[in-house]
């Protein structure tokens, strides 16, 4: 992977003294969670609860998808100061969204974790690549590079993991406590890197909902994927867009509910085995 979970990093999680379920003491570790400001130039945005890593790419990815940032008015710099838990995105000319967004703090939650600004405009106009493709060889093959990768949710767990990838590699894995801040942490790498959307695929571990199809579309990805379930406004919402949903991937199993077109089945699922939690878990600390 170009970027990968480091789920030893210094202040991601901390052990934490308690008793298990028969009185005896024991030791886990849980996520770390801490407030990150961001500005846009001088004005105040948002309040995010996130575990810390990679602040620059979440503003900027944030901005992104809430549509405040504009080609035409690019990025010329990111300042972050840990110790006062602020991120200031600076731009070539200054931006005024005083008349549509109050201050708002976003939660790690799910559905109250997005601020949704003006991103609607314009979803129905984005066309999604047509031409792209998912083999089943290569879904088999991301699920389980995915599922044996040591990360902060099998150090830890209470945490949501978003993975950028092409064909049957994953490229770029980032977790947070809300899954909409690992979505806009991979699309500020994204914007940094300039990478092409329309030859990839977008994972993630959390429930396809409205909000996890709206910013996949917004981001010119044309295939979603999740080892969890569906909402119906997320299907709705898929289908209107041209927008490969597919759900519940684990194992040879997958359900598939818009974009179906776009699947090549090259490979037959019996040769495929049953997902084994405890050969997953293994894999991840041997990784």
């Amino acid at each position: 992977m170009l970027v990968a979970p480091d789920p030893m990093a210094e202040g991601l999680s901390r052990a934490v003294e308690g008793i298990d379920h028969t009185g005896r003491p024991v030791s886990t570790r849980v996520v770390a969670e801490k407030p990150l400001t961001l500005y846009l130039n001088r004005q105040e945005i948002v309040t995010m609860m996130t575990i810390g890593d990679h602040p620059d790419l979440l503003a900027i990815g944030y901005l992104l998808n809430q549509h405040m940032l504009e080609p035409q008015n690019p990025v010329i710099g990111v300042d972050y100061d840990e110790d006062l838990g602020v991120v200031v995105v600076r731009t070539q000319r200054e931006t005024n969204y005083e008349n549509k967004l109050q201050k708002k703090v976003r939660t790690s939650g799910c559905a109250q974790g997005t601020v949704f600004g003006d991103v609607m405009e314009g979803f129905d106009g984005i066309k999604l690549d047509r031409s792209a493709r998912l083999k089943t060889s290569w879904l088999y093959a991301l699920t389980r590079a995915i599922n044996t990768t040591p990360s902060l949710y099998l150090e830890a767990g209470a945490i949501h993991g978003c993975v950028l990838c092409h064909e049957d590699r994953p490229l770029v894995y980032m977790e947070d406590v809300g899954r909409h801040n690992a979505v806009d942490k991979i699309a500020g790498w994204m914007h940094v890197n300039n990478v092409d959307p329309e030859d990839k695929i977008f994972y993630t571990t959390g429930r396809l909902t409205s909000e996890m199809v709206i910013k996949t579309v917004m981001m010119r990805i044309p295939i979603l994927v999740s080892r969890s379930g569906f909402t119906a406004w997320g299907v709705d919402l898929a289908k209107s867009a041209g927008l490969t949903l597919i759900g519940r991937a684990r194992g040879k199993r997958f359900i598939a509910l818009a974009g179906a077109d776009r699947i090549d089945f090259d490979l037959d699922p019996d040769t495929i085995g049953d997902e084994d939690r405890t050969t997953v878990r293994k894999g991840a600390r041997n990784g």
